[in-house]
């Protein structure tokens, strides 16, 4: 209540755009924390100049906006947020305009006074001048307002202002990377706040405890830091835990920043900096080839783009967790960490007289032992993440519990065990970020810090910490889990639950570890971080994984042509002139179910594919576009059968209604699934590359479904042979045009979720076979009923969809049952998945899951022996 004390902070205080800034969130943290879901919906809504509606506090754009301390926020972020906060505590409503008064004076005081509103006049003055920039950027401000941060608006700005010598595909990454590791940046710190880690040279063996006055470099400086490195190259040591990822993660946006906000200097192009999963490298890849795919497969290029960005060095890769491409414990040198290394020491420059620009995390373990077998990271900066020191984590603690705080009675209490008898092994314990999270999440779901941070009589510090490293362990699911209860989809998980599905997530993380060691080129995601939905079906039992697939993909092809057989039934078995075209139908079906099943076998069937925001008006004006143009080719097409068959079985109407019929469902689904791929396309060539087996499925159905009129029309072996023919030249084309309008990524794409392909896989595939379904009962009803024709139809094309085009989502649904009946996983995976994630027990990395922290997955992998 307004009554309460403390009073709101006094923006009159601030002396500069930095302190202004920490006086909002220091009224964040008077308003009691309030969510960023909740300061937007407190925020309410605005209307942009265009006249859409927006959040006047989009959650990207409040994370943002308190994070950067070296500009003022607009004024109406500022009124809209302190009315939020205002709002949360209950102030009287009356009194609010006074406090806005408050901000506007501390405002306008650092920045002069507020811009005033342009008159009518004005306004139109400015609208007709911008009319033609405004047409060509509509698109692109509309996903931007959608979006709602300050990523897509400072992208279309940079767009309208016309700025000379951008790389469309330069900032279409730009873009995207910073989607990602603002996500990315959400999902490690709960929120802004950065744990005060600080670095340093690599060589200094001064530690900051012994340093007292001395300061060290923290995470705000690191961009400026390495812009000053010549040649810019930098390797980052620390411990488990240090917050080198973190680090990583501030590096990219710092560099980012002047990229998306026009700030960069003339005459300086800047490098767009992307952060990949070191452990995603293959042993043998070339290192140039493999960093142009990660941008097409992570972010979405096309694949040009993606070759042209990196030969002419726009790109500025950041890998992070070289420790990670070998497992652990060491069985001897770090085999595929020296691999990699070794490619980062050939990449060069532009010129190619000087090494290229490249970062690099690594645990210390790792690069003590690549010091001894002397591979390192050539001509590069090395800097070493330093442990916390008591005066940090206590300004820790205060910041995350201040006065008031239902928690702030425990910091005494901690501080006297830092300070303690006990104080080196507590300090040691709780030395990194990772550790004093794990702490503090503890102490927050009701844990005893006394017996989290118990020292028993041990004289060997390094002994005591590691017991109350793993005490902080075992505490942390059963305190995640409690502080983030289960809201929906029945009752709340219980802890023990949660850590043994985890436990078998961990071990199947250390099956995949093994199976890319085992495999040259493994399949995408097959990593040991990373959780990868399609890839998850061994977990249920490899081999009887897919013996059960197998089965159930023949059974779907069997029903398919039996259903098919059954709709183009010709009841002429007696004639000896229909013996060739039965014996043709027996025999395309019989190689369609081959080849179904053959698909079925695969060892690693994909799912890939972006998710687009496409208005409903494109895709709308797609489908009536595709439409337009698929009902003259079926027209065409049906009065080809109709010269075939010489007009013995339908006449010239049919034969144009029906074919135009077909012709424009068809298009009209390429059409709606053009619609969603405004940008990067396949080519042909790339497409019967990838699914050249599929393809070959969809010429056969395609020479089928021809057969049957030639039949009733007794064709002879001329007309047959050229129906065979040409029927599965267009159903071949058609498939690859399908392929190359559902396949790639939009411009209009955002990083997909890690369950987004698996999901758009039955549905691309039912749809398919649904629309083939319809040519097949327009040549069903040529010797059926309606209704037995619309049934083999339907069954069909349920059956041919589920059988070719979602082999990756029945692989994976099948080994997901399996699991859940053996007890290993949740029946409900996805749901716990997000909810994890919601825990903070895991966290999405691009279209992937991973473990919070590595050292939590190692601690949850169960022996060997298990």
């Amino acid at each position: 209540m307004a009554t309460d004390h403390p009073r709101p902070p006094d923006p009159t205080e601030a002396g500069s755009e930095a302190d202004f800034v920490r006086s909002l969130v220091r009224l964040k943290r008077w308003a009691g924390e309030p969510s960023l879901s909740r300061l937007r919906s407190l925020g309410g809504q605005t209307v942009t100049s265009d006249g859409a509606t927006i959040d006047a506090l989009p959650k990207s754009t409040t994370s943002y906006v308190l994070r950067q301390t070296d500009r003022l926020p607009r004024w109406d972020f500022v009124k809209a947020f302190v009315t939020a906060c205002f709002r949360y505590r209950d102030y009287p409503a009356e009194l609010i305009p006074g406090e806005l008064e408050r901000w506007r004076v501390a405002r306008t005081a650092l920045a002069g006074p507020v811009p005033r509103t342009p008159s009518a006049s004005e306004a139109r003055a400015a609208e007709v001048s911008a009319a033609v920039a405004a047409e060509a950027m509509a698109a692109e401000a509309v996903a931007a307002v959608a979006m709602g941060g300050v990523v897509g608006i400072a992208a279309t700005e940079a767009q309208t202002t016309g700025r000379p010598g951008r790389d469309p595909a330069a900032e279409l990454l730009a873009r995207r990377v910073a989607r990602e590791e603002d996500r990315a940046r959400k999902g490690l710190l709960g929120g802004y706040t950065i744990a005060p880690v600080s670095f340093g040279p690599y060589e200094d063996p001064i530690r900051l405890e012994d340093g007292g006055d001395e300061m060290k470099d923290g995470p705000q400086s690191i961009g400026r830091f390495f812009s000053g490195l010549h040649p810019r190259r930098l390797l980052i040591v620390g411990e488990s835990g240090a917050g080198k990822t973190v680090l990583a993660i501030e590096l990219v946006l710092q560099l980012l920043e002047p990229f998306l906000t026009g700030g960069e200097q003339p005459g300086h192009p800047q490098m767009v900096p992307v952060r990949l999963d070191a452990a995603r490298w293959t042993m043998g890849s070339p290192f140039e080839p493999w960093l142009a795919e990660q941008l097409v497969r992570d972010f979405g290029l096309a694949a040009k783009d993606a070759e042209r960005l990196v030969r002419d060095r726009q790109v500025l890769p950041v890998l992070d967790g070289l420790d990670e491409l070998d497992p652990e414990p060491s069985m001897g040198p770090p085999r595929r960490a020296i691999g990699l290394l070794t490619e980062l020491n050939r990449y060069s420059d532009l010129s190619g007289r000087r090494p290229g620009a490249v970062v690099v995390t690594c645990r210390a373990t790792r690069h003590t032992e690549l010091t001894l077998v002397r591979a390192g990271l050539d001509n590069a900066a090395r800097i070493h993440l330093y442990d916390l020191t008591i005066e940090q984590i206590n300004a820790y603690l205060r910041t995350r519990w201040p006065d008031g705080h239902p928690c702030d009675i425990h910091r005494d209490g901690l501080h006297a065990a830092l300070s303690g008898p006990a104080g080196t092994a507590v300090h040691a314990a709780l030395a990194t970020p990772w550790r004093l999270l794990l702490t503090v999440t503890a102490v927050e779901s009701g844990a005893d810090p006394d017996d989290l941070l118990r020292v028993d009589q041990d004289p060997d510090s390094r002994a005591a910490a590691a017991r109350i490293a793993r005490r902080l362990l075992g505490a942390y699911v059963p305190a995640a889990t409690a502080l983030a209860p289960r809201a929906a989809h029945g009752t709340p998980y219980r802890p023990e639950q949660v850590r043994s599905w985890l436990e078998n997530l961990a071990a199947h993380l250390r099956w995949q570890a093994a199976r890319t060691t085992e495999t040259d080129r493994p399949p995408p995601g097959l990593t040991p971080i990373d959780i990868v939905p399609h890839l998850l079906w061994p977990i249920g039992g490899q081999r009887r994984v897919r013996a059960v697939h197998c089965l159930c993909c023949l059974i779907f092809a069997v029903v398919a042509m039996l259903a098919f057989w059954a709709g183009s039934a010709v009841e002429r078995s007696g004639d000896p002139r229909d013996w060739l075209g039965e014996g043709l139908t027996l025999s395309l079906m019989a190689g369609w179910v081959v080849i179904a099943t053959g698909l079925s076998m695969s060892q690693w069937p994909t799912a890939a594919g972006g998710r687009a925001n496409v208005p409903r008006r494109r895709r709308v004006i797609g489908g009536l576009f595709g439409a337009l143009a698929g009902g003259p080719v079926g027209a065409l097409c049906g009065l080809t059968g109709l010269v075939l068959t010489e007009g013995r079985v339908f006449g010239p109407g049919f034969a144009i209604a029906a074919g135009a019929a077909g012709g424009a469902v068809f298009g009209a689904v390429i059409g709606l699934t053009a619609a969603a791929r405004q940008g990067e396309r396949m080519t042909i060539s790339e497409a019967v590359r990838a699914e050249p087996v599929t393809l070959l499925g969809f010429g056969l159905c395609g020479a089928l479904t021809g057969l049957p009129p030639l039949r009733l029309a007794g064709a002879g072996p001329v007309a047959l042979s050229a129906e065979i023919i040409g029927a599965f030249v267009l159903a071949f084309a058609l498939g690859v045009l399908f392929k190359i309008t559902t396949g790639g990524w939009s411009e209009d794409a955002e990083l997909a979720h890690p369950r987004e392909a698996l999901h758009r896989n039955p549905m691309i595939g039912v749809a398919f076979g649904l629309t083939g379904g319809v040519a097949a009962f327009l040549v069903f009803v040529m010797n059926q009923g309606v209704v037995q024709s619309l049934a083999c139809a339907l069954i069909g094309g349920v059956t041919f969809g589920l059988a070719f085009g979602a082999v990756a989502w029945s692989r994976t649904m099948i080994g997901l049952i399996m699991a859940a009946a053996r007890g290993v996983l949740p029946l409900r995976l996805w749901t716990f998945l997000d909810w994890a994630c919601e825990a903070r027990l895991l966290r999405v990395s691009g279209a992937t899951y991973q473990f919070r922290h590595r050292e939590l997955q190692d601690f949850l992998t169960p022996p060997e022996s298990e």
